[in-house]
């Protein structure tokens, strides 16, 4: 695309988004300039140009992070939208989307516990009994309980509803119509478990009901990590950190009141937080703006010593910053529509790919922006920020469900075309 074109199409999104009514109540500014003080008075140093936080995939760093996450929470922002009974500030919608922007803005760490709160706690206030979020909300807020996610098989990734892990009556019947008085039994396989090398309990999905076609007879279970017959083995990442594990369960005993939403039902419940995942919960506009900010800057650095260089990566790093800023526009008519009493349905397919495409192209534009010091580690053996950046990026287009699946998705469930 040539860069006049790029340039138009910019304008064109400014004009857009100066149409649109993104003006903020003075309440909301207030809240903005409380949450970037408290940040700039309490974000660790080692976030702000000493060198970040150990990563959250070593047991060191994994233990600093969820410090940082009891901070947020004794000051009550690690949940500002949550109910003030499970450690919030009842604040909406367009209130938990400028604190993003704020903890972006000020380099913050990040959430080790995005599992449980952006994904599996929005569920919980959907499914889960007033009991289970009594008993779960409150430690997920603190960074006390870390959460993992056990959905994938080794011959189950992107078909979610081809599972095989199952989980048994404790007395051998199977079904919801079973007696419930002795709990459950699971075993099975999961795999490419998030945090799940640290964490200390998971959520997944187990076939409850063998006879039921594919995408029913599933149960949604809660799991602690340490109960007997539970193994965990970390799986390294190509920078030998174990932010991965699989899971084996062997005749795993699991009670009635860990089942989240109805028996044989999991799959409502578990598109529900594919839903969260996809859509608003799991990746605010912040992360990329952001991202898209320092890009600019690079290149500003780039073309000042090569300008030549510089320019033929112009039109990609101009297309990585508009298509930042179109999804925060995108977001934040998203969460009006909400807020009117809408809801986010199968149009999160098309959310995860554009999100998951957008930080790709922002850190391969960084890339040709280096050249070859793209390749270079920092005195401290690891990776400079950009290329540890690319190297997560690559996996965006495959968790939260393989954009290739998503594609599917959005021409069968809102485009309404038909299946081939």
């Amino acid at each position: 695309m040539e860069w006049d074109s790029i340039v138009a199409e910019y304008l064109a999104v400014c004009q857009i988004r100066r149409a649109m009514d993104l003006l903020f109540t003075d309440a909301q500014d207030e809240f903005r300039h409380q949450v970037r003080r408290w940040l700039e008075a309490n974000v660790p140093s080692e976030a702000r140009g000493t060198g970040p936080l150990r990563s959250l995939d070593t047991a060191e760093g994994f233990e600093a992070h969820r410090l940082w996450e009891r901070t947020m929470y004794d000051a009550r922002w690690s949940v500002v939208s949550w109910p003030a009974e499970f450690g919030g500030r009842g604040v909406g919608l367009m209130e938990w989307l400028i604190f993003e922007e704020e903890y972006y803005r000020a380099a913050a760490p990040t959430r080790v516990s995005q599992n449980g709160i952006f994904l599996l706690a929005p569920t919980l206030f959907e499914f889960g009994t007033p009991e289970q979020q009594a008993r779960f909300l409150p430690s997920m807020a603190s960074g006390e309980v870390i959460w993992c996610q056990g959905w994938s098989e080794p011959d189950a990734g992107s078909d979610l509803a081809g599972i095989r892990s199952r989980a048994e009556r404790a007395g051998g019947s199977a079904g919801a119509d079973a007696s419930a008085s002795g709990g459950w039994v699971l075993n099975g396989q999961k795999t490419w478990c998030s945090r799940g090398a640290f964490a200390h309990w998971l959520f997944g999905l187990f076939r409850t009901d063998p006879a039921a076609q594919k995408h029913r007879g599933l149960t949604y279970f809660l799991v602690p990590m340490d109960a007997p017959g539970v193994t965990v083995r970390p799986i390294a990442q190509l920078d030998g950190e174990t932010g991965f594990a699989e899971v084996f369960f062997e005749d795993v005993s699991v009670p009635e009141n860990q089942v989240l939403g109805t028996v044989d039902q999991g799959w409502s419940v578990a598109m529900a937080t594919a839903g969260s995942e996809r859509g608003l919960s799991l990746r605010s506009p912040a992360r990329y703006t952001e991202a898209a900010g320092r890009l600019l800057s690079l290149y500003r650095q780039r073309a000042e010593r090569d300008p030549v260089a510089a320019r033929r990566v112009a039109d990609a790093v101009a297309r990585a910053v508009i298509d930042a800023e179109a999804y925060k526009l995108h977001t934040y008519w998203t969460a009006t529509r909400v807020l009117d009493g809408g809801s986010v349905g199968p149009e999160a397919s098309m959310n995860k790919v554009f999100w998951s495409e957008t930080d790709l192209a922002i850190y391969e534009a960084a890339l040709a922006l280096l050249g070859e010091e793209a390749e270079l580690f920092g005195a401290d053996g690891h990776p400079s920020s950009w290329l540890d950046g690319f190297l997560f990026a690559l996996a965006g287009p495959i968790y939260a469900g393989t954009n290739e699946i998503q594609r599917n998705v959005v021409a069968e469930r809102v485009l309404g075309l038909p299946r081939v």
